[in-house]
């Protein structure tokens, strides 16, 4: 089965770049639900350049209601983007305030213009003992308020396996390259579809960041990677 999770984050850039309350950020996600999608995605960023900390609170409230209780909230960001002058207070400190459905993590910087890569585990896991690594203890405060772990990765097989092995529950792909191929069967396409296929095969749900500002995931493959 595949789910819809509306990105909202261009609502609120909009909202900003007019400096008023329009267009109203919960009232796209009303919107949205009732067109038939079943999450609500944000990336709350440190500099505030579209989604604000009043937007994750004001959200949460309203998928809190009776009426929304099968609507999944997922928070996207750097785990290890603190607590900011302008009053962004932290994305774990956000986040665990909030109980978000899932949390999905992503590597980039605080001035980055879009997220355009994933995690290199390999890399980043490197001399690390195992189950000791920063990542791992943001994976273990995040399961402790029961929010599901998913990792922002680009379509690489070997790297899709380190998250498994670090106990993430599903991955989101960086699609960026597939779409630039899309008009010929290109290598990033190829690889694209074996990195789902290869996530798949562990029992992985995957989720596919698209440039129409939303998120497609894969639930029908519920299990946790392994």
């Amino acid at each position: 089965m595949t789910c819809l999770s509306v990105n909202l984050n261009k609502i609120a850039l909009i909202r900003n770049s007019r400096d008023t309350r329009v267009p109203s950020v919960t009232a796209a996600a009303v919107t949205a639900i009732d067109a038939g999608a079943q999450g609500i995605t944000v990336h709350p960023r440190p500099d505030q350049r579209h989604i604000r900390p009043a937007d994750v609170y004001d959200l949460a409230e309203l998928l809190a209601a009776p009426r929304y209780s099968g609507i999944e909230f997922n928070i996207e960001g750097n785990p290890f983007a603190g607590p900011e002058d302008n009053g962004y207070p932290g994305f774990i400190a956000l986040v665990t305030d909030v109980c978000p459905d899932q949390c999905t993590l992503v590597p980039d910087d605080p001035g980055q213009l879009t997220s355009d890569h994933g995690w290199d585990l390999h890399t980043y896991l490197q001399g690390q003992a195992a189950g000791q690594s920063p990542l791992d203890a943001v994976l273990g405060q995040l399961k402790a308020i029961k929010a599901r772990v998913s990792l922002f990765m680009d379509p690489d097989t070997r790297q899709i396996s380190l998250a498994s092995q670090l106990g993430a529950d599903r991955i989101e792909l960086y699609t960026g390259p597939y779409a630039a191929a899309m008009q010929a069967v290109a290598p990033d396409s190829v690889a694209t579809g074996a990195a789902v296929s290869g996530a798949a095969a562990t029992g992985a749900a995957v989720s596919g960041a698209a440039a129409s500002g939303t998120a497609a995931s894969d639930s029908a493959a519920s299990g946790t990677l392994a």
